[in-house]
């Protein structure tokens, strides 16, 4: 079996090729191996018969999760490069993914449209999306309130915040992950609007920890930002482990994530 280390801006992925021998890892076997690998997430690709794959994503505690952005473009490099075509489908627990070549050797994914419902985050009850009732810290004087949250085919909650540096992430992010509001746990942005085109942010993913690039985050963070007129549709996301272009088009709906892929090694095993 092929297995490729590939990163993301930063994001760092263990892909196995699966679409023609069985990969059923145990929970203790995906942490293992991400360990190991130095992966944020462990990625199968399986045989669809409809899609040019399937990619079947686990964290690093060896929870199964329907998205992943960076993934997905790193999964989208491979099969451009195997495949020779213009463009790739790519079948996920949560939607189908078309991944394509942009300028300059990046990748860009089309992400599909947010969902902005309370139902399908899930939240624990009907609330604003754009502010929900979570507060961490004093009640009378919170360090984090109100995040805005949207579905990227995964739950994430965005807190817009003065300076990301002043922020204690991986103290903080867990204490957000698992509140009583996200009965299936979120991801946390904390995200710092320095002009109406650029965005610097942190998250926290669930699952995973503090990583250095998030891609569904990246687009959540910028749906929530432009939905409250704080940036325009299309602005530059800064991470820690580098730079995504998020677009949020206006005419479809649909949320386009550009950024870099970088293939570290393969192997088989």
């Amino acid at each position: 079996m092929k297995v490729w280390k590939m990163n993301g801006a930063g994001n760092a992925f263990a892909i196995f090729d699966a679409r023609s021998t069985s990969f059923v890892p145990s929970t203790d076997q995906v942490r293992q191996i991400a360990k190991d690998m130095k992966a944020d997430q462990i990625v199968a690709l399986e045989r669809d018969v409809a899609r040019d794959v399937f990619m079947r994503i686990w964290n690093a505690d060896g929870t199964e999760v329907s998205a992943c952005g960076n993934a997905t473009r790193c999964v989208g490099k491979l099969l451009l490069a195997e495949t020779g075509k213009d463009r790739v489908t790519i079948q996920t627990e949560a939607d189908v993914l078309k991944a394509f070549s942009a300028d300059n050797g990046l990748i860009t994914v089309d992400m599909g449209s947010p969902l902005m419902g309370w139902e399908d985050i899930p939240l624990s009850e009907k609330m604003d999306v754009r502010g929900v009732d979570v507060k961490i810290g004093p009640i009378d004087n919170p360090w984090l309130a109100r995040p805005a949250v949207v579905s990227m085919g995964n739950p994430h909650a965005v807190f817009f915040v003065k300076n990301v540096d002043d922020y204690d992430i991986r103290a903080l992010g867990p204490l957000v992950e698992w509140h009583p509001t996200f009965p299936e746990g979120v991801n946390v942005g904390f995200a710092q609007v320095i002009d109406r085109q650029t965005i610097r942010l942190r998250v926290w993913e669930r699952g995973a920890g503090l990583t250095k690039a998030c891609g569904t985050g990246a687009c959540a963070a910028l749906v929530c930002a432009a939905r409250a007129k704080l940036t325009d549709r299309t602005a530059k996301l800064i991470l820690d482990g580098g730079e995504l272009t998020i677009e949020w088009r206006e005419t479809d709906d649909r949320v386009y994530m550009t950024g870099p892929v970088e293939l570290e090694f393969e192997t088989e095993i």
